[in-house]
């Protein structure tokens, strides 16, 4: 995240949960170092309770993410670590959609951030709407937090019933099939298969 001058950054941590694209974690630091990454991991599978359930975490090949402390951090917690390939661009398309989101709110101060408080303001409001408010395309157009929760069925039945409804009732406005308001079932980090552009702008 840009800093006040020319050169000067502060970091984002950030943990997402891929399978309902909630934002679980994150914090703003002035340092790129191991031991805030591992704090932020730690607090995260606090806050979701998720101590007892098997967990992969997948990051990029950055020095925080493989530093010792992290990684000690990551056995204590049970954690199997899981890294971005080499020369893969886009290996965690997730990460990648997400950030570009972020970065392209309307607010996103483009002369950078005044100091560390006015840069986790801003991140605070953004996972706030990102989690409860976004309707997340990938998703069928409900919320991370929605998804997160085990309450898409139930949202998206009566969002298929309203439709139907509106199908029967005027269908000349309807010149194909309804859209279809199925849950999204499992994601995969990486398919088989190779994830598009139009994939990595979707996952976010």
């Amino acid at each position: 995240m840009p800093g006040p001058i020319a050169g000067s950054f502060f970091y984002l941590y950030l943990i997402l949960d891929i399978f309902s694209r909630k934002i679980v974690g994150w914090e703003v630091h002035e340092a790129e170092r191991a031991e805030l990454a591992a704090d932020v991991l730690q607090r995260a599978v606090w806050a979701e309770a998720c101590i007892a359930r098997p967990k992969v975490l997948h990051a990029d090949n950055g020095a925080p993410m493989k530093g010792a402390t992290m990684k000690a951090t990551l056995e204590r917690l049970g954690i199997i670590a899981s890294y971005s390939r080499p020369r893969v661009s886009n290996d965690n398309p997730f990460s990648e959609a997400l950030f570009r989101t972020c970065k392209y709110r309307p607010a996103w101060p483009r002369l950078g951030f005044a100091d560390k408080a006015q840069a986790q303001a801003w991140v605070k409001a953004f996972v706030n709407w990102y989690n409860a408010e976004h309707l997340h395309s990938a998703l069928r157009f409900v919320t991370p937090n929605s998804r997160h929760a085990g309450e898409e069925r139930q949202t998206l039945e009566k969002r298929a019933d309203l439709y139907a409804k509106a199908c029967a009732s005027i269908p000349q406005r309807w010149s194909g099939k309804a859209r279809n308001w199925q849950p999204i079932g499992p994601v995969w980090l990486n398919p088989e298969r190779d994830t598009s552009a139009a994939e990595i702008r979707d996952a976010a």
